[in-house]
């Protein structure tokens, strides 16, 4: 008799058997958007604890406009975080309604795993049409064969099956392109996030240790990030998907490996500065350890920079993945993406009569993300920076 150490759903399924296979369908992206949690929130505990990240709060929370930025950031993050929870149905006989078991017993499920997101949009999934179909449209973008009242063929444009349900129209295909857009978010949270999580510790590992320990250290230090810098970011990253394949996972990887140095480059400066100052000096003085000093004093010192430069970074990064999906070297074509939506608009734009609103919505989309992440990135420098502070 199986155990089912989570329970079982209202089908008698075990909920373990669901997020199982989840996990090992889907385990790259499951790592990515676990870690970019567990770092979200390790930041905010080590920000209450800071005074002056605390008094950096309260400035933000007095600008209007960066608040209003923020709750807007924060909507994308539900949606990305809706489209993460997902699993998988049970597969079930039309003839008799019962649930579909192999030869050992245990239940066979549908081949696709649904997220909350898509279930929660299950009117946009599955009200399709037949081609196009302009915004709140009730007839479809192109001329078929009509049959009159009187019996008669001609040409005309059919009306829908589902008029003015279709916010920003219908592809190809005849998907809701407001829900191809919607599982976009999902990947530009991710390459934003992920990437800055691979790039940050490789800029503060190689720029602390150059700026502090400097000599022969600062010398190898520069050598590497200089040599990386020379060669041009988009060749390298080319490189590296045709050689590994395309995904979401390899792009992360590959984007974080090579966006480090910029930030390295501040850090090493930063810390050639606090390392001369009196209680730095001062520490090394009593013989306090050189990894203690680094720990307690040069990265608390450094945090706001970081958090600036990922925060205006980004959006950078976001509009990158969409610039390679749109070269197809970025994420798998079948995976939403604003790039991939813009790839697909580039022909669109030359058919007559031309099909607008793929671009529309993915530029829509990723406007409304990255102008709100630089305007709530300037008001946490300013909240930062001394020579700004107003507290």
């Amino acid at each position: 008799m199986p155990i089912f150490l989570l329970g079982v759903d209202t089908e008698g399924i075990g909920i373990g058997d669901r997020l199982s296979w989840v996990w090992h369908s889907n385990a790259y992206q499951n790592i990515i958007v676990i870690a970019c949690l567990v770092a979200a929130g390790w930041l905010l505990r080590y920000a209450a604890r800071q005074e002056h990240w605390r008094n950096a709060a309260r400035q933000i929370r007095g600008n209007r406009l960066a608040m209003v930025c923020l709750f807007i950031l924060l909507g994308y993050l539900l949606i990305g975080v809706l489209d993460s929870i997902q699993w998988r149905d049970p597969l079930i006989r039309q003839t008799d309604q019962v649930l579909t078991r192999n030869e050992d017993g245990a239940v066979v499920y549908k081949p696709r795993s649904l997220s909350l997101l898509d279930r929660l949009c299950t009117p946009l999934r599955e009200r399709t049409e037949k081609t196009y179909s302009a915004p709140l449209a009730t007839r479809l973008y192109a001329k078929t064969n009509v049959q009159t009242a009187d019996g008669r063929t001609i040409r005309d444009y059919p009306p829908l099956e589902h008029p003015r349900t279709h916010l920003l129209g219908t592809d190809k295909v005849g998907s809701d392109v407001f829900y191809r857009a919607l599982k976009g978010v999902r990947t530009g949270l991710i390459i934003g996030g992920f990437t800055t999580l691979i790039a940050v510790p490789f800029a503060m590992l190689f720029g602390v240790i150059a700026g502090y320990f400097g000599g022969w250290v600062d010398d190898a230090v520069q050598y590497i990030y200089a040599t990386l810098a020379s060669i041009p970011s988009i060749l390298l990253i080319v490189a590296f998907m045709l050689l590994f394949g395309q995904g979401l996972f390899n792009l992360c990887l590959i984007m974080g490996i090579s966006s480090w140095t910029g930030l390295c480059r501040i850090l090493r400066g930063e810390t050639l500065k606090l390392r001369e100052l009196e209680y730095i000096q001062a520490a090394e003085a009593f013989g306090v350890r050189r990894g203690l000093i680094i720990l307690k004093h040069i990265i608390p010192n450094l945090m706001h920079i970081v958090l600036i430069t990922a925060i205006l970074r980004f959006s950078g990064l976001v509009l990158t993945e969409a610039l390679l999906s749109y070269l197809q070297i970025g994420v798998d074509p079948t995976t939403g993406s604003w790039g991939n939506m813009i790839n697909t608009a580039r022909l669109e734009l030359a058919r007559d009569p031309i099909v607008w609103w793929n671009l529309a919505a993915a530029f829509a989309f990723m406007f409304g993300l990255v102008l709100p992440a630089n305007l709530f990135g300037d008001a946490v420098r300013d909240a930062l920076d001394p020579r700004l502070r107003t507290e």
